[in-house]
């Protein structure tokens, strides 16, 4: 679609920024919906952000992403911030809506849609999710009040403690928190029904890395790993090797993005679109 005076602006705010994929998913669904709209990446420091948010207003740009490590730091400059958002302390979607600039976060939506259009139903079941981080917090309050059980498994505990003690404050619901470790991983695996990776280990710079043995899932398991590069992580090609479900981490890249967008336009995302976009461009990257 040709750009002109009139095309509306989004984008996504980071620092890098180079690697997203919010460019690569939200154009081919802007296109797809037949918008006069473009979507680009901008790379901001960490001293920019308020800059941004101003930029934001001044140019008229419709709506950002929001990734790593501003995550926090644009709560300070936003006119209002959902309420999941503002629990969390992170936003990862602004909307400007006449000047007015608006928060949400759409990880944890995000989460929970590619698991269930993914044939994962989390309600009433045990869940086992390893991190505390950004997008482990979004994932554990979206469960919080579903799942029968969570268990939070952090290298450090301090965090899942406090993740912890904040979803239990919040849902009254039944969370527990462990130091990750082998043994830790290996006794809440036995009877969960659902395991949820939610650190780094699997990506790119660790590609042959995963905190599960293999011998430790089973069929009726199912397994997310948010991870979405490579495109099938080890920890996802041992898990389909076992018979478990396996939910890629595409998916939630995704269904987030898709969440982003129909906050931003009020038009239903073409999710078909989108995951063939996200698809096409990894195993692009992926063979060079």
């Amino acid at each position: 679609m040709a750009v002109s005076g009139k095309t509306k602006v989004f984008g996504v705010i980071g620092d890098p920024v180079e690697h997203s994929l919010s460019p690569v998913i939200q154009n081919a669904a802007l296109a797809a919906s037949k918008l006069d709209c473009t979507f680009l990446a901008f790379k901001v420091k960490s001293t920019a952000v308020g800059k941004a948010m101003d930029g934001m207003r001044a140019f008229g740009i419709q709506g950002l992403n929001v990734t790593m490590p501003h995550k926090t730091a644009v709560l300070n400059f936003l006119d209002e911030v959902h309420q999941t958002a503002r629990a969390l302390k992170a936003v990862n979607t602004v909307k400007n809506e006449s000047d007015k600039l608006l928060g949400f976060n759409t990880d944890g939506t995000g989460a929970m849609s590619a698991l269930r259009e993914n044939g994962v139903e989390p309600k009433g079941k045990k869940v086992m999710l390893l991190g505390a981080g950004g997008a482990a917090r979004a994932i554990a309050f979206v469960l919080a009040d579903q799942v029968d059980e969570l268990s939070i498994l952090n290298r450090t505990i301090q965090p899942a403690a406090e993740l912890a003690d904040l979803i239990k404050e919040r849902f009254n619901s039944k969370v527990v928190a462990y130091a990750l470790s082998p043994l830790t991983l290996k006794a809440n695996l036995a009877d969960a029904d659902l395991l949820i990776n939610a650190t780094s280990i699997g990506m790119k710079s660790n590609a042959n890395k995963t905190l599960i043995v293999p011998k430790w899932l089973k069929p009726d398991l199912a397994v997310m790993d948010i991870v979405y590069d490579p495109i099938e992580t080890k920890l996802a090609k041992n898990a389909r090797a076992a018979g478990a479900k396996v939910v890629s981490g595409v998916e939630m890249l995704i269904y987030q993005g898709a969440a982003s967008f129909e906050i931003w336009t009020g038009r239903k995302a073409p999710i078909e679109v989108m995951r063939k976009a996200a698809l096409n461009h990894l195993q692009k990257v992926q063979k060079s």
